[in-house]
């Protein structure tokens, strides 16, 4: 089958919900390992309780993840998207076999050995999440919104997921030997089944779905070279250089820096909404929110709500009147934001534990509702290429302002003892 005028939509476009659930998978798919790792911060504070593991592993993660997002976005016109997504999600697949792995073979112990491999695991998972993420953004982003809303609404429920199924083991094996551990194993189990589930639904049903080949083929005819892979997976083969009266111009596209200069505002937008959620979860939700009638359930239940909330909420513009379109409305809502810090602060200091898990609520809340309104309205008004493009550096602009949140996290411990 050759690749023919992209520009003439067909008649019906199949597989849109086949599609959107896909989507929505795979997105939980791209975090779920980070998310169980953070998940079973109880675990790993049990084992390393000097040594700030929700912090540590968090701050290892990033560094990764945003310089391989940088080298990666910088180069996204020439890269192999299908090879990049499956190379993301083989990486997740085997990072967290090795978690298992390295428990098993240090039999739960802790110390400076199994911790720094904890570490290096942790950086695997930040180097897998800048090629899936980037990667799935910009080649959802030349597609209908809804994939980009399903993928993003996937991402929160990997949190919420992992927070469920995490309260689930530690119900059932509280009362036993090692009930802890044991839980987070099975764990840990059963995110590297997912994680290999991913591979191979991306691998071999999405390609083929009709309305995905539909935006590829698309995406094709405008000068997209990322999708040229996929588009042989389908059985599509792209001869768009070879047709008659194929206008070249129709290939221009923006530079990255007019994309960015373009867009600077939503890349602004999509730092300040994850250096704000990140300067408080999970660190602070982990040692800086006190003891409560919650016991060892505090912050569980903590972390549990701000990803259900964060689920519930990527899910409202889905609803076209309460989507918030404007940019300028945008960007006061996320610097509004800010104001959490000193409630934050106020609340674990003075407050009781159900002004907290409102608070953290809120923060999940805004959290996925304004992530989920930059990446829709911004491809808006270009093509495949630049779409794909300004879906990688908008991944960027996110990442950096999910390292930043991460420093800016350890500020809360100033004055506190140990530190």
């Amino acid at each position: 089958m050759n690749l023919s005028n992209g520009n003439e939509p067909p008649r019906r476009l199949e597989g849109k919900f086949q599609a959107m659930v896909v989507c929505f998978i795979l997105g939980l798919g791209s975090l779920v390992a980070w998310n169980s790792m953070l998940t079973v911060g109880d675990y790993y504070y049990t084992l390393f309780p000097r040594y700030h593991p929700s912090r540590v592993l968090t701050l290892v993660y990033q560094p990764f993840a945003l310089g391989t997002m940088a080298i990666l976005a910088y180069n996204e016109s020439r890269i192999n998207t299908r090879l990049r997504n499956l190379i993301g999600y083989s990486l997740f697949s085997v990072s967290t076999l090795l978690v298992l792995v390295l428990d098993l073979a240090t039999s739960g112990k802790g110390g400076i050995g199994p911790y720094i491999g904890i570490c290096v695991l942790s950086a695997c998972f930040g180097i897998a999440d800048a090629h899936v993420q980037g990667g799935m953004v910009g080649d959802l982003s030349f597609m209908c919104p809804e994939f980009i809303q399903s993928f993003f609404a996937g991402l929160a429920a990997s949190g919420a997921l992992a927070s469920g199924l995490r309260l689930v083991t530690k119900v059932g094996f509280e009362n036993s030997k090692n009930g802890l551990r044991k839980g987070t194993m099975l764990f840990f189990a059963i995110s590297t089944v997912f994680e290999f589930f991913c591979i191979i639904l991306y691998a071999f049903y999405f390609p083929k779905l009709s309305i995905v080949k539909y935006y590829r083929s698309k995406a094709a005819l405008e000068g997209s070279k990322t999708v040229s892979a996929d588009l042989a997976a389908a059985g599509i083969h792209n001869e768009t250089n070879h047709q008659v009266g194929f206008d070249a111009k129709n290939q221009d596209r923006l530079s990255n820096k007019q994309l960015f200069l373009q867009n600077i505002d939503l890349a602004a937008d999509l730092f300040l909404i994850y250096v704000l959620t990140l300067s408080i979860f999970p660190g602070f939700l982990y040692e800086n929110t006190g003891s409560h009638q919650l016991g060892t359930w505090y912050p569980l239940v903590l972390i549990a709500m701000y990803n259900v909330f964060d689920l519930i909420s990527r899910y409202i513009p889905l609803i076209k009147c309460l989507t918030l379109e404007s940019r300028k409305g945008l960007l006061i809502a996320v610097l509004s934001r800010f104001l959490l810090i000193p409630a934050f602060y106020f609340t674990a200091k003075y407050g009781d534990q159900g002004w907290m898990i409102m608070l953290v609520s809120f923060l999940g809340l805004t959290n996925g509702y304004l992530t989920v309104c930059v990446f829709t309205i911004a491809p808006e008004g270009y093509k495949g290429p630049e779409q794909n493009a300004l879906g990688n550096l908008l991944v960027l602009f996110l990442l950096c302002g999910i390292f930043s949140g991460v420093a800016l996290d350890w500020l809360w411990l100033i004055g506190k003892s140990g530190f």
